[in-house]
């Protein structure tokens, strides 16, 4: 394996007793405050108001942008920066989920850049060096943006759908409180966990020499998601369920569960051109990729990839029938998880299920590949990645 540096300087309130800290928290990184946030679902909690009334304890003048789209806009970026810079904002609060986050750490780069945002993503080479200080309120386990320094931002006028990252980019503190996420609906709660478990897999699918520790973390990791999902679908007030599944979302994509891999994540971006074509809900975009992503790389290189899918069916369904053939039990591991998201979070299991055909699988391929391939797990070609798609429909 390769040596890695691991800093994550990103101060987290943790709980429901926690949330009293928020103003002198924001207020330590300045007076004024951009408050972001998505359709509205928090002024009906009260979580709004509740809110305001720290910031405003604190005597700050707050600016607000609502209305952040999921799957968010780089239209909402340029009117964030926009706002930050007519009223001076010294700090952004961004009260939602993996959106709103997102499109925050781009509004705090853009608001001290002369660039326009989609310049980032447009030439990755271009550097984020600079931003304003973020905040995050969390409401949504799923993309875990409140731990880490990169997000996604799409751009409808090209039909792309782009990350990037940066150290200037991660939160200065977020405040992860499991009841703020009581009123998020099963679908929701079913979406994100399956974009926790994609982001558990993309790490732990290698055929890097790992710290044994590591994937072990991963398989905890991935059965404390689906243990406690189907729960939180079913009583969405049940504290332990929400609890478990945010610090899963932050400690899934934070950078801890990488131990130096150097491979790119593989299902993530071919997700990334079914939501800029479709406006899918990103994590049912995930979740029925993955499998057929799963049986692709496994017919592909069975050499390579066996090995982990036995240990992956064993370690976390407990399939270790001595009578399977190793084939026959990493087999059983992916339909295992297939049914995990098709039967237990009800997601649909098809793209064809979701009015999705196959018109635009070439181009969407190419953009995937970000040139000859994905240097994932097993490298994908831009053909590759249209046979997947079409095991999807």
């Amino acid at each position: 394996m390769n040596g890695f540096t691991f800093h994550i300087p990103t101060k987290i309130y943790f709980g429901d007793d926690e949330f009293g800290h928020l103003g002198e928290e924001v207020a330590s990184h300045g007076s004024t405050v951009l408050l972001t946030y998505g359709g509205g679902s928090i002024k009906r909690t009260g979580l709004y108001d509740r809110v305001l009334s720290q910031l405003r304890g604190q005597g700050m003048t707050v600016v607000e942008l609502g209305g952040i789209d999921p799957n968010p806009r780089i239209a909402s970026v340029r009117r964030g920066a926009e706002l930050c810079r007519e009223a001076g904002v010294d700090v952004v609060l961004a009260v939602g989920g993996g959106s709103t986050i997102d499109c925050s750490k781009f509004i705090c780069a853009a608001a001290v850049s002369d660039r326009d945002p989609w310049d980032w993503f447009a030439d990755k080479t271009t550097p984020i060096d600079d931003a304003l200080p973020l905040v995050t309120v969390l409401t949504l386990a799923a993309t875990g943006s409140e731990m880490d320094n990169g997000g996604v931002i799409s751009n409808p006028e090209t039909n792309q759908k782009e990350g990037r990252g940066a150290p200037c980019l991660l939160p200065k503190a977020s405040f992860l409180d499991p009841a703020n996420t009581f009123t998020v609906p099963p679908f929701q709660t079913a979406a994100g966990s399956a974009d926790i478990i994609s982001h558990t897999c993309e790490a732990y699918f290698s055929q890097d020499h790992d710290l044994y520790f590591l994937d072990t973390f991963m398989e905890g990791l991935l059965r404390t998601v689906m243990r406690f999902a189907p729960r939180a679908m079913e009583h969405g007030d049940d504290y332990e369920a929400r609890a478990n599944l945010m610090w899963a979302s932050s400690w899934a994509i934070n950078g801890f569960a990488d131990g130096g891999k150097t491979q790119a994540w593989s299902v993530h971006p071919m997700e990334h051109e079914l939501s800029a074509f479709y406006d899918i809900t990103h994590g049912l975009g995930l979740a029925i990729l993955t499998p057929a992503w799963m049986r692709h790389v496994l017919a592909k290189d069975p050499e390579g990839t066996l090995p982990k899918f036995c240990r992956f069916a064993e370690n976390v369904f407990g399939i270790c029938d001595p009578s399977l053939s190793d084939m026959e039990r990493a087999e059983a591991g992916i339909q295992a998880l297939q049914d995990f998201f098709c039967d237990e979070l009800q997601l649909a299991g098809s793209l064809s299920a979701i009015g999705i055909d196959e018109e635009h699988f070439g181009a969407m391929a190419e953009k995937a590949c970000h040139g000859p391939a994905i240097k994932g797990f097993v490298e994908l070609t831009p053909a590759d990645v249209v046979e997947i798609y079409r095991a999807c429909l």
